[in-house]
């Protein structure tokens, strides 16, 4: 009996942590319930909880081959997973409780990376499977009771495939001044690139965000959605709404001949399908509930294997001023030529005479030989690349091998034979490549 009540009394913590947000009631904000420690005085005892979407096996085919045998948010950039730089960001944010990631990938594929990164950054991480589609928003409501468990004042809410400096610290800050239900990290693009993603306008004082529109087909406005947010708990209720306003519709429907008139998809929307751009976003766009934070560094969407190249190259820049020691540093004496910003995983073996850089990233029991060549590239496991071989603009996937003398330029288990020349092609696993090919896809 004991075990039906907590869904319960999670509910009122979300309704009471709402609630206490709205008012704030004697000065004071977002805990203390039942005696465990609900009601904590001043802003600086505030809990915050980031929740991170990873997507899951249906999604990201985009990302193939490379995603193959593993999940997208695990594959290296610039030597660490994906959602590694993410929730490093996360460590950045005073009073961080917990970090949650959401996703459709078996538990068992994220167990080790989740229990290594706990252990590493001091800070909690938990991985939760959804059982079915919930969409954007319906995911972080179906999971509220576990994300409200310490009664946070804040939520985070970020997407995994997203490449950017996160400035989360100071975007908390900037919503703490706005005062509203949301902040959406925004950046500028070209007019011309703006319809692949949520364009939105805003109050250039004010900051509130006064429209919003997905992928709109004609131009709206240059400032677009970074897919990172910001929220208080009054998230939740807005959600519960959406799902409340489907249900009445659907209701209403099913008594009326009006449903004849509904297209497939319209009738087929889930009540607890809720998106978090279409559903809540729009919506509530002019009401003085969201606002934007802008950024002015690097941003990008991570979705191909090309994409990651850059992005890789990013966040090895980015190392300069978060993870200097992460950088790799040779002369081409006693430890090979590194040119520019290289990750150099510490199993990895290279050769001193090879030069490496700039834009470098090498994996764990890589093998680089005499004489070798690499530039913008990302060497993934047990590679192994043969003397006088040069790498440009390519991802060489797990326990592949360059051949001598052999040039690859923009693969697991692909062989290319000596003296080689591979440019501009998708290589898919286990082949072996004894001609040269350009502009091809190999299946």
């Amino acid at each position: 009996m004991a075990l039906a009540v907590f869904p319960v009394v999670n509910r009122l913590r979300v309704a009471l942590a709402t609630w206490l947000h709205k008012f704030k009631v004697c000065g004071c904000s977002g805990s203390g319930f039942f005696g465990i420690g609900w009601f904590r005085m001043g802003s600086a005892e505030e809990k915050v909880v980031a929740v991170i979407m990873v997507g899951g096996p249906t999604k990201g085919t985009r990302f193939r081959p490379l995603s193959f045998n593993i999940p997208k948010p695990l594959f290296p950039l610039a030597g660490q997973p994906m959602v590694h730089h993410p929730i490093s960001a996360c460590k950045r944010i005073p009073n961080l409780a917990y970090i949650y990631l959401i996703g459709f990938y078996e538990e068992r594929e994220f167990a080790l990376y989740v229990s290594s990164i706990s252990n590493e950054l001091k800070v909690p991480v938990r991985y939760v499977k959804e059982d079915k589609p919930h969409g954007s928003a319906g995911g972080l409501y179906n999971f509220r009771d576990l994300i409200m468990e310490d009664s946070p004042s804040h939520i985070f809410l970020l997407n995994c495939d997203v490449c950017c400096s996160f400035p989360l610290p100071e975007m908390l800050e900037a919503h703490k001044s706005y005062g509203g239900m949301g902040t959406i990290l925004v950046i500028k693009v070209s007019a011309e690139s703006a319809n692949q993603f949520g364009e939105l306008v805003a109050d250039p004082t004010t900051h509130e965000l006064l429209h919003y529109t997905e992928k709109p087909e004609t131009f709206v406005s240059d400032l677009i959605n970074c897919g990172v947010y910001i929220f208080t708990p009054d998230i939740f209720t807005a959600i519960q709404g959406v799902s409340t306003q489907r249900k009445d519709r659907a209701n209403l429907r099913r008594l009326s001949s009006f449903e004849a008139l509904q297209s497939p998809a319209t009738r087929s929307l889930p009540s607890n399908f809720v998106r978090l751009d279409q559903d809540i976003l729009s919506p509530l766009a002019g009401k003085k509930q969201l606002f934007t934070y802008e950024t002015r560094e690097f941003w990008e969407q991570i979705k191909t294997p090309g994409m990651s190249l850059k992005c890789s190259a990013l966040y090895l820049a980015q190392f300069r001023f978060t993870s200097p020691d992460l950088l790799a540093s040779g002369d081409g004496v006693r430890s090979a030529n590194i040119v520019g910003d290289v990750y150099v995983h510490p199993s990895a073996k290279i050769h001193p005479t090879a030069k490496i850089g700039p834009n470098v990233s090498i994996s764990a029991n890589a093998r680089i030989g005499a004489g070798a060549r690499l530039i913008s590239c990302i060497i993934l496991d047990d590679v192994e690349i043969k003397e006088n071989a040069v790498v440009l603009h390519a991802i060489i996937g797990w326990k592949s091998s360059i051949g001598k003398w052999s040039r690859v330029q923009a693969s697991e288990a692909v062989s290319v034979e000596d003296e080689v020349v591979v440019i501009n092609s998708i290589v898919l696993p286990n082949k072996t490549l004894n001609v040269s090919v350009q502009e091809e896809i190999i299946l």
